[in-house]
């Protein structure tokens, strides 16, 4: 591993010793060979559980897709604010935004969550952009099927819906997609893993313009 790799977002010297620490004892257990590999480690360092290395799914080169969209300054959107917030705000110039909130009203009339509300009222901003679901299955079917009806095409789409109701079936069909993405199988995710993944992603796109 890189002895002077560490995270953008780790600004003081406790911080920067605490992320390659980290990092160290994680490339040792999950290996430390591809950016795939950087996301894993992210990702199980966010939950505190190496296994999730192994529920990790990239379709599509979706690293690279990544790579572009940031560097076209494309938007990031986020299903929900508690996903919004932990993405890193430097090291990349992309807006981001947030589906819940974005489409109360319709989703008062239709009687739809508010985060696929969210997902219908800004579908004409997805084109290029990069998806962050870390919470509603909701939402990623939604997008789902705005994708499989060449309605939007994201560039990179990051599934980490979680629970028991339409979680696992949403990052099922996600894969199905010919579009880049980074999900998890079955009912696990959640924001942290969605977070890791984003803030991998810029980190990466972050280091290589320095």
């Amino acid at each position: 591993m890189d002895q002077n790799y560490t995270d953008i977002g780790a600004t003081t010297p406790e911080a920067m010793a605490i992320s390659r620490k980290s990092r160290s004892m994680i490339s040792e257990l999950i290996g430390d060979k591809s950016h795939e590999d950087r996301i894993r480690q992210r990702c199980v360092i966010a939950t505190g559980d190496p296994s999730v290395a192994e529920t990790l799914r990239f379709c599509v080169n979706p690293v690279e897709a990544g790579l572009k969209a940031l560097e076209e300054g494309a938007g990031i959107y986020a299903d929900i604010k508690m996903v919004e917030a932990g993405i890193v705000k430097k090291g990349h110039r992309s807006p981001i935004k947030v589906f819940v909130g974005s489409g109360d009203d319709l989703a008062s009339e239709k009687g739809i969550t508010r985060t696929s509300a969210g997902v219908l009222v800004l579908q004409g901003e997805l084109n290029g952009s990069i998806v962050v679901i870390g919470n509603a299955p909701s939402a990623l079917l939604t997008l789902c099927g705005l994708i499989e009806a060449g309605k939007v095409r994201p560039r990179l789409v990051i599934g980490a819906a979680v629970g028991f109701v339409n979680a696992a079936e949403s990052k099922e069909r996600l894969r199905t997609l010919d579009t880049p993405s980074i999900s998890v199988v079955g009912t696990r995710g959640g924001t942290p893993i969605a977070v890791a993944a984003i803030n991998e992603i810029v980190n990466i796109y972050a280091r290589s313009h320095r």
